[in-house]
């Protein structure tokens, strides 16, 4: 049957592509851009296709006369499931919101300096746009509020700095003790992706305690699928591991 051979072709384009672009960008053969695109595209298209002509096939292959056939349109269907399924479940996981660019005080965020210099964000601006990200930020996380952490400025920013050297995948490019800011970059261990991240500590109105400002970016457009929002959360969950919090 044509529809169980092209559920088998769909679905094995589907896992090659995925595959393809999977590697190609986790081994820095293209940027990170280019990869997951040719994995997520390419693998929902040809995955699509293969779900489609996959189910057509098992129905035309219930005649005895035919079910030589349904073989084929099985591992089609499966092959295509198998790319589609962590595809649309990615998409789903991440909501639906533009948000690339996140921030623990959408008034006054930490602004980054150094990461400029950084390649990947020539002739980009960094700095932050509250009237495209703070609304969008609002509706799809709530209110994110910087962590309050026991010691002065100088105190916190050493236990700052301390948990930040804990975190996997991260690379610290600047720390400055003047203004108690640091800053680096997470990479993302498939895709290689890779997101700044600016934390400064700012006087708490209490006596004794300091406020963790962050703000974290990706170096592309687009959707984020939630990791800069994440990438915040765990940075705080190290911090009150450390023992920074009360």
């Amino acid at each position: 049957m044509i529809s169980a051979w092209l559920a088998f072709f769909e679905g094995i384009a589907a896992i090659s592509l995925f595959a393809a672009g999977l590697v190609a960008a986790h081994f820095e053969m293209t940027p990170p851009m280019v990869g997951f695109a040719m994995a997520m595209f390419g693998g929902l298209l040809f995955g699509s296709l293969g779900l489609l002509f996959g189910i057509v096939g098992i129905l035309r292959t219930r005649a005895p006369q035919r079910a030589a056939g349904r073989p084929r349109a099985v591992v089609g269907l499966m092959l295509a499931a198998v790319v589609l399924i962590p595809i649309l479940f990615r998409v789903l996981a991440g909501g639906q919101s533009r948000i690339n660019d996140v921030t623990t005080d959408v008034d006054n965020p930490p602004e980054f300096t150094h990461a400029q210099q950084m390649f990947g964000n020539a002739n980009r601006s960094l700095k932050y746009d509250k009237a495209k990200y703070a609304d969008a930020q609002t509706s799809a996380y709530g209110t994110l509020a910087p962590l309050t952490v026991n010691g002065d400025p100088a105190q916190a920013f050493e236990k700052v700095k301390a948990a930040a050297a804990q975190m996997p995948n991260w690379a610290i490019t600047s720390t400055d003790p003047a203004t108690d800011t640091l800053e680096g970059y997470d990479t993302s261990f498939l895709f290689r992706f890779k997101d700044d991240f600016v934390i400064q500590v700012r006087p708490a109105p209490d006596a004794g305690k300091s406020l963790v400002e962050m703000r974290s970016k990706s170096r592309d457009d687009g959707r984020d699928f939630g990791m800069n929002y994440r990438r915040i959360e765990s940075f705080f969950d190290q911090l009150k591991a450390d023992g920074a919090t009360s």
